[in-house]
């Protein structure tokens, strides 16, 4: 079923100007939470039927889509975004594509999930966007093939079924399957062009594969840790400070605007699960003249309730990695980070294990969902 709004039908045709004067778009319930398709967790699009105008990896860049009015190539308009040739028909007497006709991309989800939300965005699409698309989704393990993927004997869960969209539109889908999916099979029917593809919803990592670890970053996207909230989200989400790599530019970070009062600005963090934390990294990089100043860490006992002193207020220096060995672990399921008084930090790894309670009630929930 559609989130919000259901747009059909062509956008105006280019007249000049802003190309995103007349996008359409709408608020979306489920943009706060991950997206599980961001190339920086790992994901890709590993197949294709088709993408005679345009690549099917564009679907899948972190940026708007780019609209260039005067950029051709020798196959006709270069757009920024998945785009199949026109269909037709078996013959002269049957010019049009059979109803069944479509074009697929395979997607690998850069972390398994569960998936709460879909935008099928057409953006700069206009007149060549698709009339329908469907979603579809499965949970292989390790590394599948396309050719394993698409084998007869795999079942696919629909997440969308096939639902009339329109051009140069953001097309928004709420979810409602309570399953952990790996891979998504996206369907235009018959043909046309996607801009973006984004698949939001809430990572369910492996056990085994963090109980292999046994120490690793518990508050990482990749490994189950979200953001619950922040102060302030003005300049960058909150989110960009558990995904995985270092920052590479400003942007890349956490970054709230100038405070004008005495408070300070802060995100809560839900761990993987029950974990006893022996380290901590807070990364400043790329944050020179709007680094926090200052940063304090809390936090709570899952059995207990009570918040504890996780690291005491400590001075940052700009564009840098500080490095903190607790005096001793702290079991905790959510930590929240303090800055003073505003600014920003690009990255903050918790480095810890498991408790015997975390990964047993981890293990429950990935058996829950179908792992």
């Amino acid at each position: 079923m559609t989130a919000t709004a259901h747009f059909t039908g062509d956008a105006d045709p280019y007249g000049g100007g802003d190309p995103y004067a007349d996008y359409r778009t709408a608020d979306h319930p489920f943009t706060h939470l991950v997206d599980l398709a961001d190339r920086r967790l790992g994901a890709g699009v590993i197949a294709a039927n088709d993408e005679f105008f345009a690549q099917r990896e564009n679907l899948l860049k972190p940026e708007p889509a780019h609209f260039d009015p005067e950029h051709f190539g020798h196959k006709g308009k270069i757009m920024d975004g998945w785009e199949t040739r026109r269909r037709r028909g078996a013959s002269a007497d049957r010019p049009h594509p059979a109803d069944e006709d479509h074009d697929w991309a395979l997607i690998r989800l850069g972390a398994p999930g569960i998936v709460r939300g879909l935008i099928v965005d057409t953006a700069h699409f206009r007149g060549n966007y698709p009339q329908a698309v469907s979603v579809e989704a499965v949970s292989l393990p390790g590394s599948p093939s396309p050719e394993e993927l698409l084998a007869p004997d795999v079942t696919w869960t629909t997440l969308v079924p096939r639902t009339a969209v329109g051009g140069h539109a953001a097309n928004g889908f709420a979810v409602d399957v309570e399953r952990r999916f790996t891979h998504l099979r996206l369907c235009q029917h018959p043909d046309g062009g996607v801009a973006r593809l984004r698949v939001y919803g809430e990572v369910a990592p492996d056990p085994v594969w963090l109980s292999a670890l046994a120490t690793f970053d518990v508050v990482a996207l990749e490994n189950g840790g979200r953001v619950e909230d922040a102060s302030d989200r003005f300049y960058s989400p909150a989110t960009n400070t558990i995904q995985p790599g270092r920052s590479r530019k400003m942007d890349d970070g956490w970054e709230t605007r100038r405070r004008r009062d005495r408070g300070n600005d802060w995100i809560h963090y839900h761990l993987a699960e029950e974990a006893q934390i022996r380290a901590v990294e807070i990364d400043t990089a790329y944050l020179l003249g709007n680094a926090a100043g200052w940063a304090a860490l809390t936090a709570r006992d899952a059995q207990s309730g009570t918040w504890t002193e996780l690291l005491p207020r400590t001075r940052l220096q700009p564009d840098t990695n500080h490095r903190f060995v607790l005096p001793e672990p702290v079991r905790a399921d959510q930590v929240r980070a303090d800055i003073f008084p505003d600014g920003g930090i690009s990255r903050l790894r918790l480095f810890g294990s498991l408790t015997e309670r975390g990964a047993a009630r981890l293990a429950a929930r990935h058996a829950e969902l179908g792992g």
